[in-house]
């Protein structure tokens, strides 16, 4: 059995490789969200941004994607506190706030099915942004979906 370096490794301590792992894939962060200026409230939206496969919740410029989408925000050890968008779903936000992976998380089940399952990920549930005219009227609360 794998060694469950998450539950022994400090965040700012984890290797690219073992940061990047922790990401179960689900999409979440590549929807677009809308703050309520007068009440800083946090909405979700199903627009996704263009990059991503709405089938495999996957980024098809990972590599690359600042180049296609600058305001794309890379989650890093030094910013996670600094990300209250995150869903209490997300891998990074769950373990920085001391809490334990869910038993759905891919790196306890070896793939993504589990999560997909469980309807944790975008998968299928998104429209291209590029096809959105008002982000108002793709307001959705399924992304606050937290099993476990």
């Amino acid at each position: 059995m794998m060694t469950q370096f998450w539950t022994t490794t400090p965040l700012d301590k984890m290797t690219p490789v073992e940061w990047e792992s922790l990401c179960d894939g689900c999409g979440k962060c590549c929807l677009n969200k809308i703050i309520d200026d007068e009440t800083d409230e946090l909405y979700y939206t199903n627009a996704a941004c263009h990059l991503l496969d709405g089938d495999s919740c996957s980024c098809r410029r990972y590599i690359e994607r600042f180049k296609y989408v600058p305001e794309c925000t890379a989650i890093t050890p030094a910013n996670i506190s600094e990300l209250t968008w995150l869903p209490d779903s997300c891998a990074y936000r769950r373990l920085y706030l001391g809490k334990a992976l869910p038993s759905w998380h891919p790196l306890l089940t070896g793939d993504k099915e589990a999560m997909h399952a469980a309807g944790i990920s975008v998968q299928r549930k998104t429209v291209n942004e590029m096809k959105v005219k008002y982000l108002e009227d793709c307001i959705v609360l399924w992304p606050l979906l937290d099993v476990e």
